[in-house]
């Protein structure tokens, strides 16, 4: 019971460390009225908050290697609370962009420290627990813009006063309930940050080679995917319902994908899921009209959702005791990297005069081949599972 109390506290820590994350999209219209900048500072200070999510990555899998888990966990707690709080206080675009930097800050640390922590507390069913977790950061991508739309009718700046104050009281909740708990001993001999890395290279790349394009395009495809509804024929706001349409679809999608990273095969049901996706993707570039649109985006949403638990349940469940929290961070540190290029590739290419559905089709043509020749490569058995 005390284990299930603290991951029922963990789940809300990750709620609101990813609403931290995307708390600013929604605000921006209101921040450029405020400070009176451009949609390219407003852009920027979106940015500075997952560049502050992919920053210490690599330098929490050393802290792992000298510190237990969940006192990481619960640093990274306390750094929302402050930073929430210093960026609600902000005062010039500067403020408020250095506290939202601190803000991703503390989902970087969170989620390199919490998934390992996660998966030895709970060793005999990690795709369901990572599934539950990763549904309730989900719920927060869902209600990030709605809590926005409230919290802006008394003070734009309330929406971050919320997420400090709910941060300070859960820390503290998951705090007392890691006191009250068993905790696991599993990563005791994680204690060479760059052997333990170097000795799984080939499940680090294994990975990456599987995932790391499908989450490239999907970047691509999500940060764009309101305006790539309006190059269709859809309204501006039967876009923005599309789009939360595909959110959405990913809350069921985390607990089931995780139920069945524990049942199936981990390879062969990463390779499946990317290979749904790279199909999903292609098909919505040759759909039209709004109840096509809105069955490919429920489709695209949920298939594309499975495969984050599947791929903490390969990476947790695959590695050892003795490496899982060296290595799994730097797998999330080159993983975040890649993935958060693809915006910026995707809109250099509309730059270029290309479509939406040419660029689309040939993201799902590269996934298929790519996912082609690792099946080749798991029959043979020279992917490690």
């Amino acid at each position: 019971m005390t284990r299930t109390r603290l991951f029922a506290s963990l789940c809300g820590l990750v709620f609101l460390l990813n609403l931290a994350r995307i708390i600013f999209a929604p605000l921006l219209d209101v921040i450029i009225a405020e400070f009176t900048i451009g949609e390219a500072t407003a852009g920027l200070l979106v940015t500075l908050t997952w560049v502050g999510s992919a920053a210490p990555r690599l330098p929490t899998g050393w802290l792992l290697t000298k510190v237990p888990r969940h006192v990481v966990v619960l640093s990274s707690g306390a750094i929302l609370a402050a930073a929430s709080a210093f960026a609600a206080m902000g005062t010039s675009i500067e403020h408020l962009m250095l506290g939202a930097f601190l803000m991703g800050i503390a989902s970087g640390v969170y989620f390199v420290s919490a998934n390992p922590f996660l998966s030895e507390l709970f060793p005999e069913r990690v795709g369901r627990i990572v599934g539950i977790h990763g549904a309730a950061s989900q719920i927060a991508a869902v209600l990030a813009a709605p809590l926005v739309t409230v919290t802006v009718l008394v003070d734009w700046r309330l929406s971050l006063w919320l997420i400090a104050v709910g941060a300070a009281v859960i820390t503290g909740y998951t705090w007392l309930a890691a006191r009250r708990a068993t905790l696991p001993n599993a990563g005791a001999d994680d204690r060479s940050f760059v052997a333990g890395a170097l000795s799984e290279w080939r499940v680090i790349v294994t990975g990456l080679a599987i995932v790391g394009v499908a989450s490239f395009v999907w970047q691509g495809v999500f940060n764009f995917y309101e305006l790539y509804m309006q190059s269709k024929g859809m309204s501006p706001r039967a876009s923005s319902m599309l789009l939360t349409v595909v959110f959405a679809a990913g809350i069921p999608a985390f607990f089931v994908g995780g139920d069945l990273a524990d049942r199936l095969p981990k390879v062969p049901y990463l390779l499946g899921v990317v290979g749904l996706f790279s199909v999903s993707l292609f098909v919505l570039t040759l759909t039209e009209g709004l109840i096509g649109l809105l069955t490919l985006s429920a489709v695209v949403g949920v298939v594309i959702h499975s495969l984050f638990p599947a791929t903490d349940t390969f990476l947790l469940e695959t590695l050892p005791d003795s490496t899982r929290g060296s290595a799994y961070a730097v797998f999330s540190s080159v993983w975040m990297l890649t993935q958060s290029l693809g915006s910026f590739v995707l809109g250099l290419f509309v730059e270029q005069g290309y479509s939406y559905d040419q660029l689309f089709q040939i993201g799902a043509v590269f996934l298929a081949l790519t996912i082609v020749g690792l099946a080749i490569l798991e029959r043979a058995g020279r992917l490690p599972n």
